[in-house]
């Protein structure tokens, strides 16, 4: 058996959330696609990509040398098995175990994409500085192996060259983040009645997830009429969750309303008036994408990632990340200025057409991959 892709996933609910358009947009042109999917968050919905799907096991985080050189040697069996022309991975774990393993089976084309550098690269402590360094190692072993690198924004890519993680920086190719289905995501009209601002995302630290609460709790002080929204799970297996203590007393404040994980993000989208990611990095975030392409204004950090997604003071307002008060500040300039929502909305779809429509981005790669 011969394929000409194998997509390399980190996990299974983005292989269908974030690479799911890549995929139909491959089969779409005659290609013959397969993934590797950990085993440890399966999801039968990879079922329904109509391709093959090989489980394998791949833990999610943590560096643990035996199950990481089982990981490796299991890779490069089941590349073996299936020959692949283009092995294509996203994630730490999928980008390094995944590139080493293809240079190993002779692959002709590999090719990575970096997504976010995570709370290892968000965070500074003894612990993560370790860690930093282990996967810097890694990083730089497995990209050595890569024919191009695909970055979601540009503050990484020079991270990765900063570190002498990327060795040679023309391996890399800059790309608009995964891409938003703007027919999937279709522009909705504004919502009437008191303004809507809603976060959508992971309860994590590093998404902002307090800092949203914050500026909830001192905003509605002077707003009682604004309410405020958070879509997403807890899941406290990951690194940097919130505690349930902390949810339980934001809860208790009686101003954020939480939701939890949700399958479909657009009803909530649709319901909102301004989309709120205060998150402290990104690769460039889906969430933003997909407020942006139902028209909405956004709040998102200045930082890695985000700032890519809003032109300051045309379609949102980026602020200070980590804290609350600039949050609340820019909060409030709506709150004031109502008529500002219903012109950034109107931009927002603007740059989603103009940069981020994901048959654009996806065509870009797949030329980059000679596939087009």
């Amino acid at each position: 058996m011969s394929i000409d892709v194998l997509i390399i996933a980190g996990n299974a609910r983005s292989l269908v959330a974030n690479r799911g358009d890549l995929i139909r947009d491959m089969l779409s042109v005659g290609l013959l696609v397969a993934a590797a999917v950990p085993i440890a968050d399966y999801l039968t919905e990879v079922e329904e990509l109509g391709i093959q799907i090989h489980p394998i096991n791949m833990g999610r985080t943590g560096v643990n040398p035996l199950q990481d050189l089982l990981t490796l040697l299991s890779l490069r069996k089941l590349i073996m098995q299936v020959k692949p022309k283009v092995v294509f991975g996203y994630t730490v774990k999928a980008v390094v175990y995944g590139s080493l393993a293809a240079k190993s089976a002779g692959v002709p084309r590999i090719y990575s994409m970096i997504t976010g550098l995570g709370h290892v690269f968000t965070t500074d402590s003894a612990k993560t500085r370790r860690l930093r360094r282990i996967i810097s190692v890694l990083y730089l072993a497995g990209l050595a192996c890569n024919h191009k690198v695909f970055f979601q924004n540009p503050d990484d890519r020079q991270e990765f060259i900063d570190r002498g993680i990327l060795r040679y920086p023309e391996k890399s190719v800059r790309i608009y983040g995964s891409g938003v289905d703007m027919q999937h995501f279709a522009r909705k009209p504004l919502p009437e009645g008191p303004m809507v601002f809603l976060f959508i995302g992971r309860l994590l630290i590093e998404k902002g997830i307090a800092e949203f609460c914050e500026a909830a709790r001192v905003v509605s002080a002077d707003f009682p009429q604004a309410r405020f929204i958070a879509v997403g799970p807890l899941d406290p297996k990951l690194p940097h969750a919130c505690t349930q203590e902390d949810l339980e007393c934001w809860k208790a404040q009686g101003v954020v309303e939480f939701v939890g994980g949700v399958k479909d993000v657009r009803p909530w989208i649709e319901r909102c008036s301004v989309f709120v990611l205060p998150s402290y990095r990104e690769g460039t975030p889906r969430s933003v994408l997909e407020a942006m392409s139902m028209g909405r204004a956004i709040i998102t950090s200045d930082a890695p990632g985000c700032r890519e997604t809003v032109v300051e003071g045309e379609n949102g307002f980026l602020v200070e990340p980590r804290q609350s008060v600039p949050l609340a500040d820019a909060m409030r300039i709506f709150l004031e200025q109502p008529a500002l929502v219903l012109r950034m909305s109107e931009a927002s779809r603007q740059l989603v057409e103009r940069y981020y429509d994901v048959h654009k981005v996806n065509k870009g790669i797949l030329e980059v991959m000679e596939l087009a």
